[in-house]
């Protein structure tokens, strides 16, 4: 798939943010990276629907996360999410990602309710892995490898939510195809989600999906995880609104 639209980036600003269930460590910086775009307006394109995208520092630190021109930095640490401003429901995902140290553990959540708890310090959602190649040769178990298919794009339910795999490993979804790249190299996912269906595709191939998901519509977050890892070109194109019931909606922060 291509660029949906080159990032424009670059504004850092600071308001004071206040949200239920958020721990109180939350800092109040603003990062604007990425657009979101409506279906008309992807398949017009005019331009004239495109909004910037605004995250949310939820409960890492004020330096976690920073821009260097159009790539979003962050550091791994502490562990925790940076979440988008507002809601999603139906809509594909273009997200571009690379770590920098072997064994990198990163993601994204979707359909998130961006209010982890202080002990996981990760939110509920739909969890897309994002881990670097060597993870399996630096987390042997009895001195067994793990698959490499733990660190390729897995899809799971977290802190609750239920899914549906497509290829189970035990609740977890794993790809059918080893498409990632190691440390020092870009991976591009597009994430097609729509009705509780989440599609992956990996470097340009469809190769992971999960469905009935029990929660439908949240905030998507980004993943701090104990290791440094490269964003940029974050897109999405929103889509029309399915049929949802409010138990399957995220609670909105205010």
């Amino acid at each position: 798939m291509k660029y949906f639209y080159k990032i424009a980036v670059t504004t850092l600003c600071v308001i004071i943010f206040t949200g239920v269930g958020i721990n109180s460590c939350a800092q109040d910086a603003n990062i604007i990276f990425g657009k979101s775009i409506t279906r008309q307006d992807f398949i017009s394109k005019t331009g004239e629907s495109e909004k910037p995208i605004k995250w949310i520092n939820v409960n890492t630190l004020s330096d976690t996360w920073h821009l260097q021109k159009d790539i979003l930095v962050c550091s791994g640490q502490p562990i925790g999410v940076m979440r988008s401003e507002k809601q999603y429901e139906n809509f594909i995902l273009h997200i571009e990602w690379k770590h920098i140290e072997p064994g990198g553990n990163s993601g994204v959540f979707v359909w998130s309710n961006a209010d982890p708890p202080e002990a996981t310090r990760l939110p509920n959602g739909v969890e897309v892995q994002m881990l670097e190649l060597d993870w399996v040769n630096l987390n042997k178990h009895d001195g067994e490898t793990p698959p490499v298919a733990y660190v390729h794009g897995e899809l799971f339910g977290v802190g609750g939510v239920k899914t549906i795999p497509d290829n189970p490993r035990g609740t977890r979804s794993k790809s059918i195809e080893n498409r990632c790249k190691g440390k020092g190299e870009w991976n591009t996912y597009d994430v097609v989600c729509v009705d509780g269906v989440i599609k992956l595709s990996v470097n340009g191939k469809f190769v992971n999906g999960i469905s009935q998901s029990s929660q439908k519509k949240g905030y998507l977050c980004l993943e701090s995880e104990g290791a440094a890892i490269h964003f940029r070109n974050i897109n999405i194109v929103e889509l029309p609104a399915g049929i949802i019931t409010t138990e399957q909606i995220a609670p909105l922060i205010k």
